[in-house]
């Protein structure tokens, strides 16, 4: 069975061409989305972050998006992409 990939929407960085990448390596079926629930149940998720990190942030607290992306991280595999030392 194909796994799934959460792509985490919070309205910032480059959704669609990190979900374009997965699909051309096969990762399985992706899923761009802001929806706490389909991000707990998907197998995988990647967050695409962008450099600015108070904006980044404040969109995922203004969507309610802290604690599902604390937890997919603490619990299954999890791949932040441009998430620097900001």
């Amino acid at each position: 069975m194909a796994k799934s990939i959460a792509v985490i929407d919070y309205g910032m960085g480059n959704l669609h061409s990190v979900a374009k990448a997965l699909e051309h390596v096969g990762a399985g079926k992706v899923l761009i989305t802001s929806d706490a629930s389909v991000i707990r149940e998907a197998d995988r998720v990647v967050f695409p972050g962008q450099g600015a990190a108070r904006d980044c942030m404040k969109e995922i607290s203004d969507r309610q998006l802290t604690e599902v992306i604390i937890q997919a991280a603490r619990e299954k595999p999890f791949l932040g992409i441009c998430m620097g030392a900001q």
